[in-house]
């Protein structure tokens, strides 16, 4: 009979707010049975939140700038994200506030500053000199949209074009506007009848800074007069302008239209095109005009000294190329080249040698910004190949599905994971360096290794090295190559579980010290790999099929595989192995026609070549029963020094000897309760239901739950917003029966109240938390544990929480975690030698269990946390010491066990966005930030803590957002981070000889202060714009760097301070002489009390 507790009753009483606010509750026992004190060195101080790093393809990019000086490239998205990179390891990520798309950005060339304009009709000037760029000042137009924006080279005036058709121009300096603007009716005059559409250009002839060319949506382009305030030349075309763009002479400029042609004008000829080209169209005979085309979008026009101009656009391709990939196009001289891109064209820019645009280009490069990739061409090579991308920007090559993160790890693995990696890089890329190389890296604080493992839905595994806040793909791993691919659309067996993506991986788990590493995939199917750096051809995959059934009114067991109930011993008389030659039919039904043991996917047949890295070791698939598809693997656990891999779902837990290829427990999960049962279950009704995918590929969808969408995987089973403890097939009637599976861990520890030592076990947790413990009886090392069975028994013992069960964790009596034992890695393609002593000596696992070389009375603690609440769970004796009720309203999605600053704690994640850390083993609430407003079924699925203070999740579908909750990273986090702005002398201006000088051929300067200054344009209306003083401050002028604008700043900014400061010192004068006056009058009043009294008598 269980015994009455009323100090639970009171705790179930006394659980207090949703989140850790109540302290953790240490459990009274009786004297003679105290747990021993540990000293606990983690205090709240240690903790502190902050982002470090954003990796990934900026997600939805809607925009693109570049710095030719100090060569930095910016990308702006749709979310108001912006994106800085320089060299390989120098990036940056800031976001604007209001979250508006990002429609345009425009570097003040080298002076370590850039201009984003937002399609909330914001303009706002960011400072990078500092390591985190801010916002130093912000102009909101009240009247108008912005559309376009033009900053000429060296000019602190900003040309803003809107959608009436007007300009107004901007002091960047102080971000206020001038009184000079440009009227759209002014610049048109009687040339159209009708209003000329939105501003869609703006440039300054690049020998003639008083001369402004604006290009109209309509079709109509305008030079005006900066100095008489006039139109000089009209130029008119038919067709809609996208883009304009001037030859470096200042005679002739090229526009691209709607229709798919490139008109080129010659400056004093605005009547008609000196020529007009369509790239794509077809031509016709009879001198009739080409066929029209799609848009050209953006053209580009780039001299060379030496040859033939470039000229270079995006879209423009004919109407009849359907299914075609969108194109860049390189028309060089005679020769024009189509290049396919594999996502739609965002935006592009040609990267030349000179800042000046009065100079010779002299292209390299062409940078292009597509909708899911950054592509770079080389331009002075043949053939134009691409430059090898060195940003980890493939992250969502396919979307991603699963993560994990490892900080600490082996210092041999990334250069084992980067050796086996290089051979499958693709070749034919440039030969030239990356050419975007500005910035300098910061200073790597960090030492330790750190490794970053993804899934996708193509069932590729990535291996990223993420070492001091960089991230570099070192190797991947194709698992769906040991599969046999459908090859017509009616043969589908790889579609009973899924609609899609048969090979997604769900779970990852891997032993770093061993290099083992295990997928479960979400059709029902789990591989292990063996890492190798030699090549092997496996003639025969090794393969097991593992029917795991939930009947709860079977008697019988299924096909005599089904394992017994749980008093008896499994495993050890006949533990099945089945010959991996012989695979089995996959086309067998049941009698009565429904589909029965045959797995979801077909494994190949054939001889697989495996190149060096991750090896198959052995495929286990679940099959269906009955008709009905097998149920999504929940857990998944791996142990390289027992070789044996475990995995659960809703329906029961099966184990695996990998090294026996042999299966040794196959129960429903109520059987591994035995008689010892604690719920009431109904027997289930007959379903025959398709599964649905579980919504692993949601990942892909940027789509934000609600929270109260987030509901707890086992308060509403029907709810697939969070399915990672529960199979999605499930219904609600069978919330109570279904018991999945959530949580494995094998360890060294006590597997019962009167064990004396401690023995590899493993412990399961379920969702409806419950722990229970299976004892394992391993053979002796070498030979012996090749032939010999492994004894799989139930140890009896039961542990109850509230909620699912997440993670579990062993403590030694110092509070040190004690890591389940693990065999070094070794290399087991290579034949070993015949001493038969160095081989066992060789094959001993190394049970890292401190607790095996102490005393045999020290105990241990099992820190258990659930959805709920934690546990410490003193072992052998059982008695809970610890409990905290992490939350009450909410859920934990993910929790941890991690190193941190010398000591263990309890980082955990919750639905409500909550972010929380417990010391180990009392549960002190160390830290509880609410860090994220919305949680979605990405984060949800992705977010992970790892030691060191280190955690991260997939932000968007392409990139991953790194954190700390480390007090001490944040710290050093300044010093780690890149600097994006570094001194460089701006190169010198084009000479413009002898007799352009003479004759005044050369570039023509105008004094933009005289003509847009106040003193003679006046004060720009105040309700046109709003100025917004940004959060960048004194900070952002620190850098000592050359420069017109920025000297301005920083003599603006310290008179800014100079005056704050005289201010101050006003204030500190007013507060000096209340403080002298107040003096004077205590003085007085002491003076009147004691004037009449004798010295004796004080």
């Amino acid at each position: 009979m269980r015994k009455f507790n009323i100090r639970k009753v009171l705790d179930g009483l006394t659980a207090g707010s949703s989140s850790a606010s109540q302290q953790q509750q240490p459990q009274q026992h009786p004297s003679g049975n105290r747990e021993p004190e540990i000293q606990e060195t983690l205090q709240s101080e240690h903790f502190q939140l902050c982002k470090t790093v954003r990796h990934g393809f900026p997600y939805q990019p809607s925009a693109l700038a570049f710095d030719p000086v100090q060569k930095i490239l910016a990308v702006g998205t749709q979310t108001g994200a912006l994106r800085l990179f320089g060299r390989p390891g120098v990036e940056c990520y800031c976001q604007h506030d209001s979250g508006a798309a990002v429609i345009q950005l425009q570097f003040l060339i080298n002076e370590g500053a850039l201009v984003s304009a937002l399609a909330d009709d914001t303009l706002h000037l960011w400072n990078l000199r500092q390591k985190r760029p801010a916002i130093l000042h912000s102009l909101k137009f009240c009247r108008e949209r912005v559309t376009f924006c033009h900053l000429p080279f060296q000019s602190k005036w900003l040309y803003v074009g809107t959608e009436r058709g007007n300009i107004h121009i901007v002091n960047v300096e102080s971000f206020t506007l001038s009184g000079y603007v440009i009227m759209w009716n002014k610049a048109i005059e009687l040339s159209s009848k009708s209003h000329p559409g939105p501003v869609v250009h703006i440039s300054d002839n690049p020998m003639d800074e008083g001369k402004l060319l604006i290009g109209f949506e309509s079709g109509t382009v305008v030079l005006w007069d900066l100095k008489s305030k006039k139109a000089d030349y009209r130029y008119t075309y038919d067709e809609a302008i996208h883009s304009v763009a001037w030859h470096h002479e200042g005679k002739q400029f090229i526009c691209s239209h709607s229709d798919g042609t490139l008109t080129i004008w010659n400056v004093r000829s605005p009547a008609k095109p000196v020529q007009t080209i369509t790239p794509h169209g077809k031509q016709l005979k009879d001198g009739k005009k080409p066929e029209p085309c799609k848009p050209i979008l953006k053209v580009e026009f780039k001299t060379t000294r030496s040859g033939e101009p470039f000229i270079i656009l995006s879209g423009g391709l004919s109407y009849d190329t359907v299914g075609r990939r969108p194109c860049l196009t390189v028309m060089h001289g005679k020769s024009t080249a189509v290049l396919e891109m594999d996502y739609s064209i965002v935006d592009f820019l040609t990267l030349c040698e000179t800042p000046y645009p009065n100079d010779f280009q002299e292209p390299y490069a062409v940078v292009v910004l597509l909708e899911k990739d950054l592509v770079l061409i080389d331009l002075a090579q043949n053939g134009y190949p691409i430059f090898e991308n060195p940003y980890p920007l493939s992250i969502h090559e396919s979307p991603v599905t699963c993560c994990e993160y490892f900080a600490d790890c082996p210092v041999d693995l990334i250069p084992a994971l980067y050796s086996v990696g290089a051979r499958q890089k693709r070749q034919g890329y440039s030969k030239k360096e990356w050419p975007i190389n500005g910035g300098n890296w910061g200073l790597g604080a960090q030492s330790y290794p750190e490794i970053i493992i993804t899934g996708h839905a193509d069932g590729s595994v990535k291996f990223w090295d993420a070492s001091a806040i960089t991230l570099q793909v070192l190797y991947k791993l194709k698992t769906a190559k040991v599969f046999e691919k459908s090859r017509s659309k009616d043969d589908k067996p790889n579609t009973d579980i899924v609609d899609e993506d048969p090979y997604a991986i769900q779970i990852i788990s891997w032993c770093p010290e061993s290099r083992m590493l295990c997928i479960a995939g979400v059709s029902a199917h789990v591989i292990i790999y063996r890492f190798s750096k030699q090549e092997v051809i496996t003639e025969v995959i090794p393969m097991l099929e593992v029917r795991l059934l939930y009947e709860i009114n079977d008697v019988e067991s299924p096909e005599g595989e089904q394992a017994p109930p749980l008093p008896t011993p499994v495993g050890g008389a006949n533990p099945q192995p089945i010959p991996p030659q012989s695979h089995p039919s996959t086309s067998s039904s049941s009698s009565d026609g429904l589909r029965d043991n045959v797995p979801c996917l077909k494994v190949k047949n054939s001889p697989l070549k495996q190149s060096p890295g991750y090896q198959t070791e052995l495929v286990i698939q679940l099959v269906w029963v009955g008709g009905e598809p097998p149920q999504q693997i929940t857990s998944l656990a791996v142990n390289s020094s027992y070789g044996l891999v475990v995995f659960g779902n809703c329906n029961g837990i099966a184990m695996v000897d990998y090294l026996q290829k042999a299966v040794l427990l196959n129960l429903g999960t109520i059987e591994l309760y035995g008689s010892n049962d604690p719920y009431r279950r109904e027997p289930r009704s007959p379903r025959k239901s398709r599964q649905p995918s579980g919504g692993l590929c949601d990942i892909s969808e940027g789509t934000v739950v609600p929270e109260d969408r987030c509901k707890s995987p086992t308060s509403d089973v029907k709810d697939n917003s969070f399915s990672r403890s529960r199979s999605s097939s499930v219904t609600s009637i069978d919330k109570e029966t279904r018991e999945a599976i959530s949580a494995l861990h094998f360890c060294e520890t006590f597997t019962r109240k009167a064990d004396s030592s401690p023995s590899p076990c493993l412990w399961v947790g379920t969702t409806l938390g419950t722990v229970l413990v299976i004892a394992l009886n391993l053979p002796p090392g070498g030979e012996q544990r090749l032939l010999q069975p492994v004894i799989v028994s139930p140890s009896g013992t039961i542990l109850r929480l509230k909620g699912a069960i997440l993670r579990m964790a062993f403590l030694d009596t110092t509070g040190c975690l004690v890591p389940p034992a693990y065999e070094s890695w070794r290399e087991h393609n290579v034949p070993e030698e015949k001493d038969e002593k160095e081989k066992s000596k060789k094959r001993r696992p190394v049970s890292v269990s401190p607790s095996s070389s102490q005393e045999i009375s020290e105990n241990q603690y099992a820190v258990i946390c659930s959805e709920k609440q934690a546990k410490v769970i003193s072992l052998p004796t059982q008695n809970c010491a610890y409990k905290q009720n992490i939350t009450e309203t909410s859920f934990v999605l993910r929790g941890d066990i991690v190193a941190l600053s010398n000591s263990v704690c309890l980082a955990c994640f919750c639905a409500n966005g909550h972010i929380m850390a417990f010391s180990l083993p009392s549960l002190r609430p160390l830290l509880d930030v609410y860090y994220l407003p919305l949680t979605n079924m990405r984060i949800a699925r992705t977010f992970c803590f790892t030691n060191n203070g280190q955690a991260l999740y997939l932000v968007s579908p392409t990139e991953i957002q790194r954190l700390t909750y480390s007090q001490e990273t944040c710290e050093n986090l300044q010093e780690m981070l890149g600097e994006l702005f570094t001194p460089v002398e701006t190169p010198e201006a084009p000479n413009r000889g002898f007799f352009k000088g003479l004759f005044g051929g050369g570039a023509q300067s105008l004094d933009r202060e005289e003509l847009f200054g106040e003193s003679s344009s006046g004060k720009a209306s105040r309700s046109l714009a709003q100025h917004i003083p940004g959060p960048g401050g004194i900070e952002g002028v620190k850098g000592a760097a050359s420069g017109v604008v920025g000297e301005l700043a920083r003599a603006r900014l310290a008179l800014d301070e100079r005056g704050q400061k005289l201010g101050d010192l006003e204030e500190r004068t007013a507060a000096m002489l209340s403080s002298a006056d107040s003096f004077s009058k205590h003085a007085h009043e002491m003076m009147l009390k004691y004037k009449d009294k004798k010295w004796y008598q004080f």
